[in-house]
């Protein structure tokens, strides 16, 4: 399966896996810009995608600048839909005290190919019983039951 990457700049970065069995392709920015403590930006990645049918790509933080810098996807995950040509933009929001400084070639995300299964969808007027039924929103509590 292929995904195909066009750049849309000299000083776009090619998308790819840092280890042979990553899930996530490393998304790179193309610029240098700060992100204020609390406040969100658009970085851009200069490179549109042609997904493979029948998949999606998933936007998603990357770990390392969420534990020491609080910088996640602030809608995570971002879907790229499968007919989408435009550029990829990542989303950061930055719930540190500090301000953020992105750098030209900083890995700001990850991207994840999935596939997409599409419903049939029905309008009932009840659906099955289950034992959870409505039970949400910590319904079974927050320690374990031992």
């Amino acid at each position: 399966m292929k995904l195909k990457i066009q750049k849309l700049t000299e000083l776009a970065i090619t998308p790819r896996y840092e280890h042979y069995n990553d899930s996530g392709l490393d998304l790179f920015s193309i610029e240098e810009l700060e992100i204020p403590s609390k406040e969100s930006r658009i970085i851009h990645t200069g490179i549109a995608i042609e997904l493979p049918q029948g998949t999606e790509a998933q936007i998603r933080p990357r770990s390392g600048l969420a534990l020491n810098h609080q910088i996640t996807v602030l809608n995570t995950p971002g879907t790229v839909d499968e007919g989408y040509r435009g550029e990829i933009g990542v989303i950061l929001i930055n719930h540190g005290k500090k301000p953020f400084h992105v750098t030209r070639g900083m890995k700001i995300a990850q991207m994840v190919i999935t596939p997409v299964i599409r419903v049939e969808v029905e309008q009932v007027d009840g659906l099955s019983n289950t034992s959870r039924g409505t039970g949400g929103f910590g319904s079974t509590g927050i320690t374990a039951n031992v």
